[in-house]
C-alpha cells in the first residue's frame, strides 16, 4: 500500500515538473548527452592512440628479442670456432713469434682450419695473422695471399692492449667488394705476449637478410651496432651509414648503446622523425640490436579509427538533436497520456484512496473506494466535503459509528500520520491510514487486510505449534515454563517429563516416513489422553516430546504418570495398515527439588531421559545428582579427547591374526589405545562412542590408518594389516581418497591392507556405502565384514557385495566346546564363506579347546588372548622376528 501511495505521489510530481519547465529539462539533458558523447569519443580516441603506441612497442620488443636470441646463438658458435683454433694453436706450446709463424704457416694447419670452418658462411673463413699483421694461414685458400692487417684499428688495439681479447669492427673488405664485419680474437704466448690473432668476417648483407625476415612493415628499420655506436648492418640498407658511429647526441640516444634493454620514443638522428625505439644488448658480444618504427607509421591504423569514431560521434549528436526536437513536439501529447495513466493507476489500486484539501473537500477518489463500501458516485465525487462522505457511508450501512465524533477526531489529527484497523458490519478488517499532504489536507487509504491478518494469525500459530501433531512446540513450551518458574515463588511446584520414542529411526528406515509421521501423530494423541487440562504436552522435534505437569512434586504421582504413559505407548499402533510396536524412555525433573532455573531443569530432565535410554530403554528415571556428574565427566572426556591427538596421547597396538592350519601369524589388527596423562589407559569402549558422537572419529581414524600402514610397511611382505573403519568415516564420502593417500605415503602394497567394516555402515544408506566399498576394492585393498551375525541383514549384504573375509563375532565363540554351543552356527558361516571364496576369522579365542574346535570346523584364522593380546609395535616386531627365525 505504501508503495502505491509513493507511486501516485511521484506521478503527480512528474506532471507538475512537465507543466513547469519541460523545455528547460530537454535542453539541459540534450546538452549533457552531447557533451558526454564528445568527451567519451575524445577519451576513446586517446585510449586507442595509447594502445597503438603500446602495440608498436610490443612488436618492436618482440622483434629485438627474436634477433638477439638468434645472433647470441650464431656468434656463440662463431666464437667457439675461434676459441677452438686458438686452443689448437696454444696447445703446441708456442713461445715466440717465429715459432708461431713456422708452426701456423703449414699445410697441415690449413687443413685443420678448413675442417673446423666447414659449414660457415662467412666472407674470408678463419684467418691467422702473426704479430706483424701478416696473414700466415687461412681456411679458404692455400697458399695464402700476401695480405697484411697491420693498418686495421682492431689489430692494433689487440696488439697494444693485453687485456683486449676480442675486437669487432666494420672495415673495407679484402675478400669482397663491400665492407665486412670482422670478429678478431687475440693469440697470446705463455707470458701474455702478443703472438698474433685469429679473425673471421661476415658481410652486412648476411645480417640484413635475416633482419628482413622479421617483417616489421613500412617506415621501420632494424640495425646492429657495436656497443661503441658503430653501425654494422641495417635495413633499409644505406652504404654510407655502415661504419658510422652513432654514440652521440642526447642521453636518451646514448642510452640505446649503454643499457642492456631500452624501449623509448625519441627523434631519430638519421632521418629526424619521431620514432619508437627498442634496443637490446647481446649476451655474448658487445653488439646492440636496434629496431625502430616511425610514430606516423605506428599511428596509421589509429588515424583511420579516429575518423570513424569522430564520424559516429557527429552522427550521434545530430541524431540526438533530432530526437530532442521530436520529443519536444510530443510534450503536450504525453501530458495527456500521463493523466490517463494516473487515472488508470488510481482505479486499479487494491486500496481505496481519497485525497482531501485543506478545506476538507475531496480532490481525488478512486473506483476501489466506491466499490469497497458500495457508495454512490453522485455523492462521493470531487468537491464533496469529508463529513458528507462519512454521512453517506453511515446512510448506506458501511459505517455504524457517530459521524460527528469520528469526523472531529480525524480533522483534529490532520497534520499527523494516523493508522487504525476497523471491522465492518460484514466482518471485514479494513486498515485506514491518513497521511498529511504537502499543502494542507490529507491522503487517506483504505486497505482490506482481512486475508493478511488471518494469514498472520495462522503463521503465529505455526510459529508456536508443531505442524505434524498440532502440539505446542519448543518455543511455546519454553514460554509456558517461564511462567511456571515465576509461580514457584507462590509455592506452585511442577515437573517436566522428557519422552523419547524408542527405535523410531528404525521405523522410519524400514517402513518409510509416512508411517513414521503417522506414528508420531498417534503418540501425540496418546500423550494428550494421559494428562489433565492444566498440563502441557509439547513436541520438541523428531521423536522427542515433553509434558509439563502442573501443581505437583510428588514422586509417587509422577512415577504413576510415567507408568501410565509407558503403558499407553506400548500398545501397538496401526499406521497405514501396519501394526507398529512402540515404547519410550522418560526422564523426570521436578521443580523446585531439582532446581528453580529453567535451563537447569530442562537439562536435568534431558539427563534423566538419557539415563533411562542408557539403562535399557522402555523405562523412566527421575533425576539424581549422579547424572549431572556423569554428564560433566563425559564433557571433560570430550574436551580431553579433542586435545589427545595433538598431544600425542594415542598409540596403535596390534593383535595378531593366526592361521589355524599353519599356526603362524599372517596378519594383525590395528587397535587404538589412549594413554591419558591423568587417568592412565582409557578403554576404547569409553572414548570411541564419544569420538563418534562428536565427529572426532574421522580425524582419529585417518591418523590410525596412516600409522598402521606406515608400521606394516616395515613388516615381512606376507603379513597384512587390518584397520577398523567407523560409520562416521564412511559418511564423509572421501574414505577412498584418504586410503589411497595413506598407501601412497607409507609405500604399503594395497593387497596387504584390510579394512574392517560393520553392518552399521551399510544400514543407513546401503547403496552409497556399497559404492564406497567398490571404490576401495578398485584400489586393491581387502574388505572384511566385522561382527558378522549380530545385525539385521548380514546375509543380504554378503549377497550384494563380495567381501574378502567374514569375522565371526566373539558371542558365537565363547561357548564353543560346551553342550548346546554355537558350533553349528559357526560351521554354517564357514561353509557359506567357503562357497563364496571368503576367509573366516574367529574373534575372542581364549582356550585351546576353542581353537581345536574352530580348526576342525574349517575356520581360516583366529584372534584372541589365547595367542596374544594387542601389543605395541615394538613387541609385535619381536614376535614376527621370532616367527621368521623359527621358520
Amino acid at each position: 500500500m505504501g508503495t502505491s501511495i509513493r507511486w501516485t505521489a511521484r506521478m503527480r510530481a512528474l506532471l507538475r515538473r512537465w507543466r513547469g519547465a519541460p523545455l528547460t529539462w530537454l535542453i539541459v539533458g540534450g546538452f549533457v548527452l552531447m557533451a558526454a558523447t564528445a568527451i567519451g569519443t575524445a577519451l576513446t580516441v586517446d585510449r586507442f592512440r595509447q594502445n597503438a603506441i603500446e602495440s608498436g612497442r610490443d612488436s618492436l620488443e618482440s622483434a629485438v628479442r627474436l634477433l638477439v636470441r638468434h645472433f647470441d646463438r650464431e656468434f656463440a658458435d662463431f666464437a667457439v670456432l675461434q676459441k677452438s683454433v686458438i686452443a689448437e694453436l696454444e696447445s703446441h706450446g708456442i713461445a715466440s713469434t717465429d715459432v708461431f709463424r713456422s708452426e701456423m704457416g703449414t699445410l697441415a694447419m690449413h687443413e685443420a682450419l678448413r675442417a673446423k670452418a666447414s659449414g660457415w658462411s662467412d666472407v674470408a673463413g678463419a684467418n691467422v695473422f702473426d704479430a706483424n699483421g701478416a696473414l700466415i694461414n687461412s681456411s679458404r685458400r692455400w697458399p695464402v695471399a700476401d695480405i697484411s692487417v697491420a693498418d686495421r684499428g682492431y689489430f692494433n688495439r689487440l696488439k697494444s692492449d693485453p687485456t683486449s681479447q676480442e675486437e669487432i669492427e666494420v672495415v673495407p673488405g679484402r675478400f669482397g667488394n663491400g665492407p665486412a664485419i670482422v670478429f678478431a680474437r687475440r693469440v697470446s704466448g705463455p707470458h701474455g705476449e702478443f703472438l698474433g690473432m685469429v679473425s673471421r668476417a661476415i658481410t652486412p648483407d648476411q645480417l640484413e637478410s635475416f633482419f628482413a625476415s622479421t617483417g616489421l612493415g613500412d617506415d621501420s628499420s632494424i640495425a646492429m651496432h657495436h656497443q661503441n655506436g658503430q653501425l654494422l648492418a641495417r635495413i633499409p640498407h644505406v652504404d654510407a651509414m655502415i661504419g658510422q658511429n652513432y654514440h652521440t647526441g642526447s642521453p636518451e640516444q646514448k642510452a640505446v648503446f649503454e643499457r642492456t634493454f631500452v624501449t623509448m620514443q625519441l627523434a631519430s638522428p638519421i632521418d629526424g622523425k619521431d620514432r619508437i625505439v627498442a634496443s637490446r644488448l647481446l649476451t655474448g658480444a658487445p653488439l646492440v640490436i636496434v629496431a625502430t618504427r616511425s610514430l606516423d607509421a605506428t599511428l596509421a591504423t589509429w588515424r583511420t579509427q579516429t575518423k570513424f569514431f569522430v564520424t559516429v560521434a557527429v552522427l550521434s549528436i545530430g541524431l540526438l538533436v533530432l530526437t530532442l526536437f521530436l520529443i519536444f513536439r510530443q510534450v503536450t501529447r504525453r501530458l495527456s497520456l500521463e493523466k490517463q495513466r494516473l487515472d488508470t493507476a488510481l482505479n486499479t489500486m487494491t486500496q481505496g484512496l481519497l485525497m482531501f484539501d485543506q478545506d476538507e473537500r475531496l480532490i481525488v477518489c478512486n473506483r476501489r473506494y466506491i466499490e469497497m463500501y458500495h457508495l454512490s458516485t453522485d455523492v462521493v465525487k470531487p468537491g464533496a466535503y469529508f463529513r458528507d462522505v462519512i454521512q453517506h457511508r453511515h446512510d448506506t450501512g458501511s459505517f455504524d459509528g457517530d459521524v460527528d465524533s469520528y469526523c472531529d477526531g480525524i480533522l483534529g489529527s490532520v497534520g499527523r500520520t494516523q493508522s487504525a484497523i476497523v471491522e465492518t458490519a460484514d466482518s471485514r478488517l479494513i486498515e485506514i491510514k491518513n497521511q498529511p499532504g504537502a499543502a494542507g489536507g490529507w491522503l487517506a487509504t483504505h486497505d482490506d487486510v482481512t486475508e493478511r491478518i488471518r494469514a498472520d494469525e495462522r503463521i503465529a500459530h505455526m510459529a508456536h505449534y508443531d505442524a505434524l501433531t498440532d502440539l505446542p512446540n519448543r518455543v511455546l513450551m519454553r514460554g509456558h515454563l517461564e511462567r511456571r518458574v515465576a509461580e514457584l515463588a507462590e509455592g506452585k511446584p511442577f515437573a517436566i517429563l522428557y519422552i523419547d520414542v524408542d527405535e523410531f529411526k528404525g521405523v522410519n528406515d524400514s517402513l518409510g516416513h509416512e508411517v513414521g509421521d503417522e506414528l508420531l501423530r498417534q503418540v501425540a494423541n496418546r500423550l494428550r489422553a494421559c494428562v489433565s487440562g492444566n498440563d502441557l504436552v509439547a513436541r520438541l522435534g523428531g521423536d522427542e516430546f515433553a509434558i509439563v505437569k502442573a501443581g505437583t512434586r510428588d514422586q509417587a504421582e509422577l512415577t504413576a504418570l510415567a507408568e501410565t504413559i509407558l503403558n499407553a505407548l506400548r500398545a501397538p499402533v496401526n499406521c497405514k495398515g501396519q501394526e507398529v510396536p512402540t515404547d519410550a524412555s522418560i526422564g523426570i525433573a521436578i521443580a523446585p527439588d531439582h532446581g528453580d532455573n529453567l535451563d537447569d531443569l530442562l537439562k536435568r530432565a534431558d539427563l534423566a531421559m538419557y539415563a533411562a535410554k542408557s539403562e535399557g530403554r522402555r523405562t523412566f528415571r527421575v533425576f539424581v545428582p549422579e547424572y549431572d556428574a556423569k554428564a560433566r565427566l563425559r564433557r571433560q572426556l570430550e574436551l580431553d579427547l579433542r586435545q589427545a591427538l595433538a598431544r600425542g596421547e594415542f598409540e596403535v597396538h596390534y593383535q595378531p591374526l593366526v592361521d589355524l592350519a599353519a599356526n603362524v601369524v599372517t596378519g594383525c589388527e590395528a587397535l587404538l589405545r589412549w594413554h591419558h596423562p591423568e587417568r592412565g589407559m582409557v578403554s576404547p569402549a569409553d572414548f570411541i562412542p564419544v569420538a563418534e558422537d562428536t565427529g572426532l572419529i574421522g580425524e582419529i581414524g585417518e591418523w590410525v590408518l596412516k600409522q598402521a600402514c606406515t608400521e606394516a610397511a616395515s613388516w615381512p611382505g606376507d603379513i597384512h594389516i587390518a584397520v577398523n573403519v567407523s560409520p562416521v568415516q564412511f559418511r564423509s564420502k572421501t574414505l577412498a581418497l584418504k586410503v589411497a593417500a595413506a598407501l601412497a605415503e607409507s609405500g604399503l602394497a594395497p593387497g596387504r591392507l584390510e579394512l574392517e567394516v560393520t553392518e552399521t555402515v551399510l544400514i543407513r544408506d546401503d547403496e552409497e556405502a556399497l559404492t564406497i566399498l567398490q571404490q576401495l576394492r578398485e584400489l586393491g585393498v581387502r574388505i572384511a565384514l566385522d561382527d558378522f551375525g549380530t545385525g539385521y541383514s548380514s546375509l543380504s549384504y554378503l549377497h550384494r557385495f563380495p567381501f574378502d573375509k567374514i569375522k565371526i563375532d566373539r558371542s558365537f565363540i565363547s561357548d564353543i566346546g560346551e553342550p548346546e554351543d554355537s558350533s553349528p552356527i559357526v560351521q554354517a558361516v564357514v561353509h557359506m564363506a567357503a562357497a563364496r571364496r571368503m576367509a573366516t576369522t574367529a574373534e575372542g579365542v581364549e582356550t585351546e579347546a576353542q581353537r581345536e574346535v574352530l580348526r576342525q570346523l574349517g575356520c581360516s584364522q583366529m584372534q584372541g588372548w589365547l595367542f596374544s593380546p594387542a601389543v605395541p609395535a615394538a613387541k609385535l616386531k619381536r614376535l614376527l622376528s621370532a616367527q621368521a627365525a623359527a621358520a
